[in-house]
């Protein structure tokens, strides 16, 4: 299993512009290996392989223009082309999209392989680099002692701050004491959560708390001169902004993650399409009005960290022996009654709460979405134990079933690929 430690950094200045440089020429390999693999691409169809960009970087080196490249570690050069490798075979299977070039004004960072750096005693030292590199470590000493890294991040955000980043292998964690208890929960933007129980998880709305300060940065930040101490000034108080409210969605989504997981043994969630909802819809004549409420809910999704909530889930339940289960996002969780299992026709989304016709239950729409994918997820869980699909779940009968095929990734079209 791999385990990671971020820690603070604070190195002194000449290991500072040594860091500056290698993220300079971290920077200027992936942009310029990025350039000849889209050039070749879309003049002859050729795909580069790993060993002919070691090669194309080699043969830079020994060039009179980028001959700086040897003035750095060549091991975080090497693994910038390992990770563009990956980037580009995750695109061609459709997990992610094209690679971007790589800019000077976002977070930067380095990759140290076990050749390239040396920790003994607890101290850090780096390839190229004299004297060691100062940290804060708050795990103790004896895990400082006997930590064995694999890679090395050195990383430097947008507001100044300096991190490292311990990679380490370990062992499995022994699982967690059984509670007996199960939960469905119901994401959504209004309450972050609905719980099965009748419990609701408020959404904190970070960025409507600190909206004002980060407006008046921008505000500020625009009137100054491009390329002044003043403006780097207001654009460093911009950046400390959004390092606080990153830090509080952070906070909050591992709090609410890691509380379900202790309090559960299993946890049943729907499957989200969070990359459709924030998806920009183009408006007509006829609705004028979707465009403005689409770039609403862009905001309001992104703010709620929808799918870095499920990620967290997933690997938290992993490590602690737990079964989370994600039922298919199609299935009909608010329109079903969770007493008698009726489903309506249609309901509609400002419709918050509705009584069952049949059994004259009264719901909360989000509760009664929760107690129904609990519903689905104990019949996934107790049919398959550990399948975490959740397609064609039918708890009350009452649902049409569905199939898996639509949570496949699709491959990749070449037409995805920017044109020169």
């Amino acid at each position: 299993m791999r385990t990671a430690y971020k820690v603070r950094a604070y190195p002194d200045p000449e290991q500072m512009a040594q860091l500056g440089r290698t993220f300079g020429c971290v920077r200027l390999v992936w942009n310029k290996t990025l350039a000849d693999r889209h050039r070749a691409y879309h003049a002859h169809g050729k795909k580069a392989s790993c060993k002919e960009t070691d090669a194309a970087l080699t043969a830079w080196k020994k060039t009179a223009e980028p001959a700086f490249l040897s003035e750095v570690s060549s091991v975080p050069l090497q693994q910038t082309l390992r990770h563009q490798h990956t980037a580009y075979q995750n695109f061609f299977l459709g997990r992610a999209r094209y690679p971007r070039f790589k800019s000077r004004n976002g977070r930067q960072s380095a990759h140290y392989t076990r050749s390239a750096f040396r920790l003994r005693g607890g101290k850090l030292t780096l390839a190229k680099h004299t004297a060691p590199l100062a940290f804060v470590w708050s795990w103790g000493a004896e895990t400082l002692a006997s930590l064995n890294p694999t890679m090395v991040i050195v990383s430097r955000e947008p507001d100044g701050r300096w991190y490292v980043t311990f990679a380490v292998d370990t062992d499995g964690p022994e699982p967690q004491t059984e509670t007996g208890r199960a939960v469905g929960v119901d994401l959504g933007v209004k309450d972050f959560a609905a719980l099965s129980s009748g419990e609701k998880i408020a959404n904190p709305k970070h960025p409507d708390r600190k909206a004002r300060n980060l407006a008046r940065y921008q505000r500020q930040m625009t009137r100054k001169q491009k390329d002044s101490n003043n403006r780097r000034k207001a654009k460093n108080k911009v950046a400390r902004a959004h390092r606080e409210m990153r830090h509080a969605r952070q906070d909050f989504v591992h709090k609410t993650s890691t509380r379900l997981v202790r309090e559960n043994d299993v946890i049943a969630i729907e499957d989200l399409n969070v990359s459709g909802m924030t998806r920009s819809a183009k408006g007509t004549a006829h609705e004028p009005g979707r465009v403005r409420a689409k770039s609403g809910l862009n905001r309001a999704v992104m703010d709620a960290a929808l799918g870095e909530f499920r990620r967290q889930l997933e690997y938290k339940a992993d490590r602690a022996g737990k079964t989370l289960v994600v039922i298919d996002r199609w299935y009909p969780s608010s329109k079903t009654c969770s007493a008698c299992g009726h489903m309506l026709s249609s309901l509609k989304l400002s419709v918050r709460h509705w009584t069952c016709p049949d059994c004259g239950t009264r719901h909360d729409r989000d509760i009664d979405a929760a107690k129904n994918i609990l519903a689905a997820g104990r019949a996934v869980a107790g049919e398959a134990p550990g399948d975490a699909c959740g397609a064609g779940v039918n708890p009350q009968g009452s649902s049409p079933r569905l199939s898996a095929t639509k949570q496949e990734p699709s491959g990749a079209s070449p037409m995805g690929i920017p044109a020169l």
